[in-house]
């Protein structure tokens, strides 16, 4: 469970959005919906390794 002290004096909206980054970088939607169907090791490690490949091909166009 995520918890969001507001500091005295300090604005909701800025709260609300403390709230929404810690959310989002801990992944909880991402692992939620991750979990609601199965996926095969291979699938898993297939994905990985197109999402690495992808990265690096963008490093190289960004170093050439």
């Amino acid at each position: 469970m995520l918890r969001i002290e507001i500091k005295e004096g300090e604005n909701i909206e800025r709260a609300i959005k403390r709230y929404k980054r810690k959310h989002r970088n801990v992944k909880v939607m991402q692992t939620l919906r991750e979990n609601q169907y199965f996926t095969k090791p291979s699938v898993k490690n297939r994905r990985q390794m197109q999402k690495a490949s992808y990265i690096q091909g963008l490093r190289d166009k960004e170093n050439a």
